[in-house]
């Protein structure tokens, strides 16, 4: 193995998987990881998986260590994991138990002197009845057909001292070994079995397997006589004893009915017809029930019960409602009592009359007779029962169903030892089964009525063993099981689990565990017949079952007979291949897959002699284990029963004669043909053709294909089965030609069941004979030339890649089967390898089957830029229109999100795990190349490496082009992964050290700074000063003139990502921070603070950019989150103060001038810093340029007046007026009909709370700075009145420190001095969204706005106060991923957004409510790192459950980013985190934001 297998299984909150089979190999490691649910709690996964060098114990769990591979900041990697060593079934769990499951490992099963592995895949079974082996030493020349016929692993029914049934499971006893087995004068013994089982493992390379019987005894067993509490009896079961006797009132209607004593009551001996059946409803009516009066037993002692409850009447006693009956714990005849408090409630409002006290009779009565006569029906009259004959004592009218060890008695005289306990402990229950009864509930207990209902179909020879809850409830029966145990464990290398679905499964627990300490790899087979495969699961996963039995007999028609194969293993031909790493898939059990079991009826009988080779060669293509039970292949032509068959197996003989009785060899029946296909069987499994195909060719006709993934070689059997009987049945005689894809190199078989003249079948006294009319025909290895089957065999090809075979068949009869050996194409065979080759530089999964040759992929890739990268990965559909293309369409599905890789990466992860190869992307694949040249032409049309890139793609995708169409989804998903790999591999190395090392979560943040961040066809920033270093340039596409070539930053994709649309003041400098100066990107975050400090005008930074010629200053904050990006710039990026001094190149060097050629003014960045601030404290005032509906449709005449400037009372920024909307909440009315067109739904004039954070924390830092000497100004002269005067900053920073609490806290304290509308207050204990609004209850709304002051100047909050208000944000305002833009509680909020909306409603119409409900995600991101900032001021305790709940929330944001095809966050989410169609899919700061609280933490 070139690589460990890891499986990762999410937890999630109280998900309990205890009905999901997890099935893992030896040397495989489980990993457990947090789900979103549990992502940020403290959780604890415990597992009884024992440590390395201790014994396993099921009730002894240990607590798994978790690992943190990438830190702490956030549980997206955190692991705990199991290296999974021993084979069973292990639980696991975590929380109080509140969600957990199982995992079963495979036992490895070892063969030969070598001790080479017995892949399970590999396993050919056969079944012995043991007691037909004769001495042990005639077993080799028996057991030797089975090797001589290609099985590899014998199972023997049980082989101990048989019962007096002689039923191969009815057991005397369990320790002891079959005496029958010895020769006179010889006693064998365990250890002589143990010798030859170990001879047949080392010599004949194969194991053996035996049956272990726990829920019965032989009813002569001697140790059960002696210990009658081992069993059901009526001493500690009195709840059967109603059932016992109407089981002995029966019993002696059976000895009456023999004797004839029936018969004028129209009831013989004989039973034959329907009339006899109702005769026995009539007796059990008039006869047996009123004889034994069973109502009796659940009925109250009347007289008793009135006299007690006169006496209470007299004392006066109040009582209960509702009259209770309490039943006898003994079953005593009128043994039931009334609880007499619920009899006053109940009687005493009506009467003392004594007909409220009426005798009940249960209605078991009618389901007794019901099933008793069903019974008959059956065992006497039906066609496919056994026709008993005359009832008489050994052939009694129903099987008894408990055993009477005493001389025949009365019945009156059997029902008087009722009350001898000495007797009736004696009087055991039979063991049976219950038609479609709950296998995880014992019939025998009490609440059951099975016995008495007569439910039961009873085995009269057993026993049924009764251990309660565990070995303290019956210690011998519990130790003399463990022995039984320890003994099969020690000699046999697996165990049947006989009747497992009735077996306690706490019992088989134990005895499991027991087995399992004595030989450690056991093999465990089962059958169970719950009916479905989640009650199969509890057993599988609990006891730890590696095969669970399947039977091809049960299939109606050949189509159902090729579902199986399809259903119990292998993948589908040309499936994905799967990464060593990947999540772990529940599966179905491991199938034994037989082609008939010992236990059911002959195929023969059911089919035809000439079916038994088609449906074994059905059955031998499955991709499980497989077999067969001894006679099937000898074509014994009736069911070898357990109970009654004392015939001996025939011997070993290579020359064998047809007619030959005690003897088989290659001529009998079938045997040739079934050795082929057991060694072609093995060879499959051994060689890794693990995907199957099964092709329903027509009704009778299956074909299964088997392939090898890594050699592409296939084998396809044809067969042609025969359910009805060639003889009376009329087959047709055309069969379809078959077109199979590659080169047949050979016909590995062919095989015909065919007559010959050797008499017809005999039942033989001595042996158990097959019929000898039938052989097998059969040719091995052979040229295709030489096939008596196949006609013709012509080429037909397919285009470039489908080289075809077309077969036709002549002599493909009834009961035939043919199998290929297929290739692909020469040409086809060395493109494959050349493919694998390049491939298996990724990965070495791809190293068998490949040829040599050379790959500079890495190279290319380690030369890509991370804007290459946004090609290569990224670009949605406008983007790419900008370029003349566009993202690829799947037709009859939908288009990519993306043109690069990531559009189809997304769509294949969902693909892959499933193999989904049905879906539309794989069925375009396999039609044409269209999809793969779009792959590499998109980038061989570009220049530099992304060119080469996309050359070697086209390389790649050419050799993709000459291979078998089914296999190209295959191949090009591996293609795929690995360029995309690489591509994220180098695209890591290329950022800051944070990413590189970080969790998964912000890796995949941190792609979302490739995603937004691009160069376009058109440049989208203005040009940056050319004394600049760093700078890029290009030829222009469209002027062929050397420009300017900076990545922009995109507001959103994909409304925001192209076009002037494209770059937004605001958006991008509150994603910067995220998206590109955490991730290292510091030259291309300084080229877009410097582009867009050369737009400066008014003071201001545009909104929309418009590359500077079309910019739009409508907005008052756009400027603030632009200084606080040059003050994180400064403060993350090395050197980073030195961006203060690079030259602006300005486009406005005053308000009115036109725009400047670059490089015409040019001056330092402090300098543009210095006007900004100036221009505020001075006052800006201006109306917008082309004021109208040519630069707006909607706002009005007033909302294109620009006001921004500082309040010199208080220090803040105010503005803006009620006509339009100068922060983030930007959304203008649109709606004539509704009447909000040109209303701002809001304006949030005044001073924004956010702005007046931003301006403190700009003011604070450039006070800083002066301080250290890099900024030249320490202050503006302003003129105010009329007088000039100097206002410094520092002046300025206390002015806004001292008075922002004063003016922003709600106390919600009528007298508070600071508050001038205690009349608006409607939430206490938060902090106003503005001060001074022309509406002034808008100040007093409760938004996320404040959590941005807190996060950029925290200095202006009192921790308490704070603390306060953050807790009221959280309960009102954060959704599951964002935050409601308004308090819910306001009479305007609708949280649901809907921009095509156009109704009379003013407060929705055309999506007016965009902010005032919807949750935005961006706010979260400064909610969590408010949170954060001030709990660490509150303690570690505060700060440890605040970091549980920020990577709780944040989990929520991994998970829908794992999970979008996008690979982003949205915009936004209407209320409770529903999805949003208006929404964009991925917005630039609401993935900036999350990775900001990363770092943070």
């Amino acid at each position: 193995m070139y690589f460990s297998q890891i499986r990762v299984l999410m937890l999630n909150d109280k998900e309990n998987l205890e009905r999901t089979l997890f099935r893992l190999e030896q040397g495989f490691e489980l990993q457990f990881r947090l789900g979103p649910s549990l992502q940020g709690r403290r959780v604890m996964v415990h597992t009884n998986y024992p440590l390395e060098g201790h014994k396993f114990d099921r009730n002894n769990f240990r607590v798994l260590a978790w690992n943190y591979p990438t830190g702490r900041e956030d549980d997206s990697d955190k692991y705990c994991s199991l290296e999974l060593k021993i084979a069973g079934s292990y639980q696991y769990y975590f929380g109080y138990r509140s969600g957990g499951g199982y995992i079963v490992v495979d036992p490895v099963l070892r063969v030969g002197a070598d001790n080479h592995v017995l892949p399970l895949d590999c396993i050919t079974i056969q079944t012995y009845l043991s007691k037909c082996l004769g001495h042990l030493d005639d077993w080799p020349d028996r057991l030797r057909v089975a090797k001589e016929t290609g099985y590899n692993m014998i199972h023997f029914t049980p082989l101990q001292t048989l019962g007096e049934s002689r039923s191969c499971y009815s057991l005397a006893d369990q320790l002891s070994f079959n005496p029958d087995f010895s020769p006179e004068g010889q006693s064998y013994s365990w250890e002589d079995v143990g010798t030859l089982v170990e001879k047949l493992r080392t010599e004949w390379n194969m194991l053996c397997i035996t049956d272990v019987v726990y829920n019965h005894t032989a009813a002569n067993s001697v140790w059960i006589k002696e210990h009658p509490e081992c069993g059901y009896n009526l001493v500690n079961s009195p709840h059967l004893r109603p059932a016992w006797v109407l089981d002995r009132a029966i019993w002696h209607l059976t000895t009456r009915v023999a004797e004839g004593r029936y018969k004028d009551k129209g009831l013989p001996a004989e039973i034959t017809t329907d009339s006899h059946l109702n005769a026995i409803r009539s007796v059990l009516w008039e006869d047996v029930y009123p004889k034994i009066k069973l109502w009796e037993f659940y009925q109250v002692n009347v007289d008793h019960a009135v006299e007690q409850f006169k006496i209470l009447l007299q004392n006066g006693t109040e009582g209960k409602k509702g009259l209770k009956i309490t039943q006898d714990s003994h079953y005593r005849r009128f043994g039931n009592t009334v609880d007499m408090d619920s009899a006053l409630e109940t009687f005493v409002p009506h009467s003392m009359a004594l007909h409220h006290f009426s005798p009940c009779s249960p209605y078991f009565s009618h389901q007794a007779a019901n099933c008793i006569v069903g019974n008959v029906l059956y065992e006497r009259l039906a066609n496919h029962g056994p026709k008993l004959g005359p009832v008489s004592k050994k052939n009694p009218l129903v099987t008894r169903y408990f055993t009477f060890p005493y001389q025949d008695m009365t019945l009156e005289q059997e029902l008087q030892l009722l009350d001898q306990q000495d007797k009736t402990s004696h009087f055991l229950a039979h063991n049976g089964w219950v038609m479609g009864d709950d296998p995880l509930r014992n019939f025998a207990e009490p609440g059951s009525n099975v016995y008495l209902r007569r439910e039961l179909i009873c085995w009269g020879d057993s026993v049924k063993l009764r251990y309660g809850k565990g070995p303290e409830d019956c210690p011998y029966l519990w130790a003399h099981m463990q022995k039984y145990t320890e003994i099969t464990a020690q000699y046999f290398h697996g165990v049947r689990l006989d009747n497992c679905h009735s077996t306690p499964l706490h019992v088989a627990e134990f005895m499991l565990d027991v087995a399992k300490r004595v030989c450690p790899n056991l093999y465990v087979v089962a059958e169970l017949f719950t009916g479905s495969e989640e009650l199969d699961n509890i057993f599988v996963t609990k006891l730890g079952i590696t095969s669970l039995i399947r039977e091809a007999m049960s299939a109606g028609d050949s189509h159902e007979e090729g579902r199986l194969v399809y259903r119990y293993g292998g993948e589908p031909v040309g499936a994905f291949v799967q990464p060593s790493l990947r999540p772990l898939m529940p599966s179905i059990a491991h199938a034994m897959f037989l082609d008939v079991t010992h236990d059911n009826e002959c195929p023969i009988q059911l089919r035809s002699a000439l079916d038994s080779l088609p449906s074994s060669a059905i059955v031998s293509m499955a991709c499980c284990a497989t077999g067969s039970t001894r006679g099937y292949d000898e074509l014994v032509p009736h069911q070898i029963s357990v109970v009654k068959e004392e015939r001996f197996y025939p011997k070993w003989n290579p020359s064998a004669a047809p007619t030959s009785t005690g003897e088989v060899g290659f001529q009998s029946g079938i045997i040739a043909g079934k050795l082929a296909l057991n060694k072609l069987h093995w060879e499959l499994a051994a060689q890794g053709f693990m995907q199957v195909y099964v092709d329903q060719v027509d009704a009778d006709i299956v074909a299964v294909t088997r392939h090898c993934p890594s050699t592409h070689q296939s084998v396809v059997a044809v067969s042609r089965t025969a359910f009805w009987n060639p003889k009376t049945h009329e087959y047709d005689a055309n069969v379809p030609p078959m077109f199979i894809p590659g080169k047949i190199e050979e016909v590995v078989l062919e095989a015909r069941t065919v007559e010959r003249q050797a008499g017809s079948y005999k039942k033989d006294d001595g042996y158990i004979n097959g019929m000898p009319e039938y052989t097998v025909e059969i040719k091995e290895h052979i040229p295709l030339e030489e096939s008596m089957v196949v006609k013709q065999a012509g080429v037909t090809s397919k285009g470039r890649s489908e080289f075809v075979q077309e077969i036709i068949f002549q002599k493909l009869t009834p009961g035939s089967i043919i199998a290929f050996r297929v290739s692909l194409d020469p040409k086809a065979q060395k493109q494959v390898g050349m493919l694998r080759y390049y491939l298996s530089q990724f990965s070495p999964k791809y190293r068998r089957g490949s040829v040599l040759n050379l790959c500079v992929f890495f190279r290319l890739m380690s030369k890509l830029t991370l804007a290459d990268m946004n090609v290569l990965l990224f670009r949605c559909d406008t983007e790419e229109q900008e370029d003349g293309g566009g993202c690829y369409n799947i037709p009859g599905w939908e288009s990519l999100k993306y043109a690069g890789l990531q559009g189809l990466i997304s769509v294949l992860a969902d693909i892959r795990p499933n193999n989904d190869l049905g879906h539309p992307l794989c069925a375009n694949l396999r039609q044409g190349d269209w999809l793969i040249d779009f792959v590499s032409n998109r980038l061989i049309n570009r220049e530099g490496p992304l060119a080469q890139v996309g050359q070697w793609l086209g390389a790649m995708f050419n050799l993709l082009k000459h291979i078998p169409r089914y296999l190209i989804p295959c191949y090009f998903d591996a293609i795929l992964v690995s360029t995309y790999t690489t591509a994220l591999d180098a695209t890591y190395k290329l950022m800051s050290s944070f990413i590189q090392n970080g969790s998964s979560f912000v890796r995949h943040l941190a792609l979302g700074s490739v995603q937004m961040c691009g160069v376009g066809r058109f440049p989208a920033l203005p040009p940056l000063s050319a004394k600049l270093d760093g700078v890029p340039y290009r030829i222009s596409p469209i002027t062929s003139q050397k420009e300017q070539c900076c990545v922009s930053l995109a507001a959103g994709l994909p409304h925001f990502s192209a076009g002037i649309f494209r770059c937004w003041g605001r958006d991008t400098f509150i994603a910067l921070r995220g998206l590109m100066i955490i991730p290292g990107r510091h030259v291309e975050a300084r080229n877009i603070i410097l582009a867009f400090a050369g737009t400066l005008r008014h003071g201001l930074i545009p909104n929309l950019l418009g590359e500077g010629r079309c910019a739009r200053y409508n907005c008052r904050d756009a400027v603030w989150w632009w200084l606080q990006c040059i003050q994180d710039y400064t403060v993350h990026v090395p050197q980073g103060h030195e961006i203060l001094r690079c030259p602006v190149t300005r486009m406005y060097p005053t308000d009115d001038s036109e725009p400047c050629k670059p490089g015409e003014v040019e001056q330092p960045l402090y300098d543009v810093i210095q006007e900004a601030l100036q221009r505020h404290l001075e006052g800006v005032s201006f109306r917008e340029r082309n004021a109208g509906s040519k630069i707006d449709m909607n706002m009005r005449d007033e909302g294109f007046n620009v006001v921004a400037k500082v309040d010199h009372t208080t220090g803040f920024v105010t503005g803006g007026n009620r006509f339009n909307c100068g922060t983030w909440m930007d959304k203008m009315g649109e709606s004539e009909r509704a009447r909000n067109k040109g209303m701002p739904a809001t304006p949030r004039d005044g001073a924004a709370v956010e702005i007046v954070g931003l301006s403190k924390s700009a003011v604070r830092w450039v006070v800083e700075l002066h301080a250290k000497g890099l900024f030249p100004y320490d202050g503006v002269k302003v003129a105010t009145n009329g007088n000039k005067g100097f206002i410094s900053y520092s002046q300025w920073n206390q002015q806004i420190q001292q008075c922002f609490e004063a003016a922003f806290w709600v106390s919600g304290d009528p007298d508070d001095p600071n508050e001038k509308h205690p009349d608006l207050v409607h939430k206490k204990g938060i902090y106003k969204d503005s001060y001074g609004a022309s509406s002034p209850w808008c100040d007093y709304q409760l938004r996320p706005n404040f959590t941005i002051t807190m996060v950029v100047a925290p200095e202006l909050f009192s921790v308490q106060r704070a603390w306060k208000a953050l807790d009221v944000a959280e309960k009102k305002l954060l959704g599951p991923l964002g935050m409601k833009t308004l308090d819910p509680d306001d009479m305007v909020y609708c949280g649901v957004y809907d921009n095509a909306l156009d109704n009379d409603n003013y407060n929705l119409a055309k999506g007016f409510n965009y902010h005032q409900g919807p949750e935005w995600l961006w706010p979260v991101g400064y909610f969590l790192r408010a949170k954060l900032y001030f709990a660490r001021k509150l303690g570690e305790e505060t700060y440890t459950k605040t970091a549980t709940l920020v990577k709780n929330v944040l989990s929520r944001h991994f998970t829908h980013l794992e999970r979008s095809p996008w690979k982003g966050l949205p915009e936004l989410t209407n209320e409770n985190g529903q999805y949003c169609s208006f929404s964009c899919e991925t917005q630039a700061w609401s993935v900036a934001t999350m990775l900001e609280v990363l770092y943070d933490l």
